[in-house]
């Protein structure tokens, strides 16, 4: 017992000596699973604190000598430039549609469709959110959709913002390349106008801004997808690898720090079973 209980001191002094000497040396340390590179983290994967162009330091003069008065000014301005509360930001998808005719104005909801935005209204209002903004893409089928949920959250409609540069598009070519959807033209056109979209609605707050605010956006699959891709700072051409669901709601929450958090992505688990869709029907067979 002796013999076992003095190799088992030994053992475990050895093991701590060895694991202090890993943690001292950074050449020996263990590598993560998923990765057996020694080199530093990449610098497209370091977060960019200046994203919205609002970081504060950027937004300020720099010092220009080392007089106690120079740095008081520096440090004021710098305080004021500080934003001090959350923007969160809601993005609902439009609920299912019916693909039909040439133009937008033909791209009704079905009835599936009304029945989808109607259980994320009542959603929305159980979360007993105060709402600061509402805002919609200018398609048919956003607009009927913001109408159902708008009852719901008793949200008065005039106050509604109606934004085109939310219109669905394709926002970038994705990766990997899809072979059977090839939109070249759209990204072009739909790219730029995805983005300012983006850059309009997706910065920190203002740093006169004195309370959390909570905007909703009622809009489109690929236009959220690009967003959440972009105010997370993972690769844009991903978007289309994110999947979400008619009416489904997708929370991202802009700390006063810059830092962007995700709360919910596709959330739709308040609907029936029956009610879970993602593709659009072509024609009436398919329709509830």
């Amino acid at each position: 017992m002796r013999k076992l209980t003095s190799f088992l001191c030994g053992t475990g002094a050895g093991l701590a000596a060895f694991y202090l000497q890993r943690l001292r040396d950074p050449h020996t340390a263990a590598h993560t699973s998923w990765t057996s590179s020694e080199k530093p983290v990449d610098s497209c994967a370091l977060w960019d604190s200046n994203w919205d162009c609002r970081e504060p330091r950027s937004l300020v003069r720099p010092v220009r000598n080392s007089l106690p008065e120079e740095e008081n000014r520096y440090n004021t301005e710098l305080e004021k430039a500080k934003a001090k509360k959350a923007r969160h930001i809601i993005l609902v998808r439009h609920g299912e549609y019916l693909d039909v005719g040439d133009s937008d104005a033909t791209h009704h909801l079905t009835e599936r469709g009304r029945q989808q935005a109607e259980f994320t209204g009542r959603r929305l209002s159980e979360l007993g959110i105060k709402w600061d903004k509402v805002i919609a893409s200018t398609m048919v089928r956003a607009q009927e959709t913001s109408d159902i949920i708008l009852k719901e959250i008793q949200f008065d409609k005039e106050k509604v913002v109606n934004c085109a540069f939310l219109r669905e598009g394709a926002p970038i070519p994705p990766q990997p390349p899809v072979g059977h959807w090839k939109p070249e033209a759209s990204f072009l056109r739909d790219g730029t106008r995805i983005e300012a979209a983006f850059r309009r609605y997706f910065h920190r707050a203002y740093p006169d801004q004195d309370k959390e605010t909570y905007t909703l956006i009622v809009g489109h699959g690929n236009v959220i997808r690009y967003f959440v891709c972009r105010a997370l700072q993972f690769p844009a051409e991903g978007w289309l690898r994110i999947n979400i669901n008619h009416a489904s709601i997708t929370w991202l929450t802009i700390g006063a720090s810059g830092n962007v958090s995700i709360k919910y992505l596709g959330d739709s688990g308040f609907m029936p079973a029956s009610l879970l869709t993602n593709r659009i029907p072509r024609d009436a067979k398919n329709v509830v």
